[in-house]
């Protein structure tokens, strides 16, 4: 059953996925939002042009039709003004054939955004696969937009009769008017039932652009293994990672130990707990710590401080207290400073007494730990 649900795609694309989609030119497409922008373009410019392109097309019919005998007897001449009248219908109409296009060309940015990729241009040979076509003519998706189709026919079909069927008085009146009074009127019916067909298509963008929004989040669904993939791709193996982790505390225990025999004491508990400690007057404004560690850390930073002849004292209160409440190359803080003072002086006493002999200075006792920085005696308080 867990295997069964680790192929199943439940989770949400990761935004690594999304990306590469991308890339590869998939996004979610809606064939009805651009048509619904190309005929609301195509409307408000007839709206804002219409009478500049009734006015050209006037002259271009008087023009036409307009003409001398020796025009007709001429056929450069003629050829000439057929050309002219060519050029000129093609500036007519430009304005709105450059916005139809333009809105062709920027729509589909309102779904997407800015999108250019090579992908879906690249030779798939799977594409010519017979059954895999079939399979697509028969898929959910082939089935999806057969449904979308048969909708938006019905949905402009309904809108063209109940057009037909409110204008019909309106257009069966058209004959009995004059000529420039017909052409108006046809006009205002012509605009009437576009409008009417343009509510059809807004309604039909409106539930497709969340639908294929919807459903190109569905197919990029992941299953979990795929999401423990690119978890292992992104941020790398977790077992590689921990071996890197363990290399690397091993380099940082390596570095640490080197520094052991800069210092001037060890502060040990004695045997759980040892700390390193540096100073050096008018360089320092505190001591530091140099090396932690507890079991068999503080086991090697006993031996290399012996090895090296570094003091090491016992004071279990200030150690546990030092390995809790100090980073390596930090100071101190200042309420151990008393302590480690006296520990200090008794390492640089004990270092003197060993070049020059005489008596051994004595071990210092009771050193002022507060009892707050100790761990054990908060665990004993509480």
């Amino acid at each position: 059953m867990a295997d069964d649900s680790d192929l199943e795609k439940t989770e949400q694309p990761s935004q690594r996925r999304l990306d590469q989609a991308r890339e590869e030119g998939q996004v979610a497409r809606s064939r009805e939002l651009s048509t619904f922008m190309g005929l609301l373009a195509g409307g408000g410019g007839l709206w804002f042009m219409g009478s500049y392109i009734h006015q050209s097309l006037l002259t271009l019919l008087r023009q036409g039709l307009s003409f001398d005998a020796g025009v007709a007897q001429d056929p450069g001449r003629m050829v000439e003004q057929l050309s002219g009248l060519g050029f000129f219908a093609i500036w007519t109409f430009i304005p709105l054939m450059g916005l139809l296009v333009a809105t062709a060309v920027f729509s589909p940015l309102l779904l997407n955004g800015w999108l250019f990729s090579f992908q879906p241009l690249q030779p798939k040979f799977s594409r010519l696969d017979p059954g895999a076509g079939l399979a697509r003519m028969f898929s959910r998706q082939s089935l999806v937009e057969l449904g979308k189709s048969i909708a938006k026919a019905l949905v402009v079909g309904l809108a063209g009769i109940w057009a037909m069927w409110h204008l019909l008085d309106q257009i069966l009146a058209l004959p009995g008017m004059a000529v420039t009074q017909a052409a108006s009127r046809m006009g205002s019916l012509v605009g009437q039932s576009f409008m009417l067909l343009l509510l059809g298509m807004m309604l039909v963008a409106a539930v497709d652009v969340p639908f294929q929004l919807w459903e190109h989040n569905r197919r990029l669904r992941m299953t979990k293994e795929e999401v423990r993939q690119e978890a292992k791709e992104t941020e790398g193996d977790p077992h590689v990672k921990s071996k890197i982790r363990g290399m690397q505390r091993e380099m940082a225990r390596r570095r640490m130990m080197a520094q052991i025999p800069t210092a001037d004491v060890v502060v040990t508990n004695p045997t759980h707990y040892a700390v390193a400690l540096r100073y050096r007057e008018g360089t320092m404004r505190a001591p530091i710590v140099v090396a932690k560690g507890v079991h068999l850390v503080a086991a090697r930073i006993r031996e290399t401080a012996a090895n090296h002849q570094i003091p090491v004292v016992e004071a279990p209160e200030l150690a546990r207290a030092l390995y809790a409440h100090t980073d390596l190359e930090h100071p101190i803080p200042e309420a151990l400073y008393l302590a480690v003072a006296e520990i200090l002086a008794y390492a640089y006493q004990l270092q003197r007494q060993r070049q020059e002999g005489g008596v051994v200075p004595m071990v210092p006792q009771h050193l002022p730990v507060p009892p707050h920085l100790d761990p054990e005696s908060r665990v004993s308080a509480s």
